[in-house]
């Protein structure tokens, strides 16, 4: 006994709307990947741009040392630039100098809390001068 011809249809109907959900579907999941890739590449931006403040404020705190041709710097003045992000700081920026006068030495600490990860740990640079004994 033969199928009748519409039968055979019949048995196909809505397998065309179920490949476009699944096609749809697949697209939304990858759009998704997209925008949380651009999403954590924007996150690595900014934190390399705060680095890059952070070691351009250390190199300032390191060229007025060898300027002056001392380690024993106020500290006070350079936290209250590193923590104004309008002049070029960082979002809540602090700097500790840490100096030992008798080795011509001082280690230069800038801490910062970047404000997409504000729970997490405060980020920290350090950067270490070491000047020529006086002749």
């Amino acid at each position: 006994m033969k199928r009748p011809a519409n039968s055979s249809r019949r048995g196909q109907a809505g397998v065309a709307l179920l490949e476009v959900l699944i096609s749809v579907l697949l697209f939304s999941l990858g759009m998704l990947g997209l925008i949380g890739l651009q999403a954590r590449a924007i996150n690595l931006s900014i934190d390399a741009e705060d680095r890059n403040r952070a070691a351009l404020i250390a190199n300032d705190i390191a060229a007025t040392m060898w300027t002056t041709r001392t380690v024993v710097i106020d500290a006070a003045a350079w936290t209250t630039r590193a923590s104004n992000p309008r002049a070029g700081g960082l979002p809540d920026g602090e700097v500790e100098i840490e100096s030992d006068a008798a080795t011509n030495t001082a280690n230069i600490v800038i801490t910062w809390r970047p404000s997409q990860r504000a729970t997490e740990p405060k980020s920290r640079l350090t950067t270490r001068v070491t000047l020529p004994p006086s002749p």
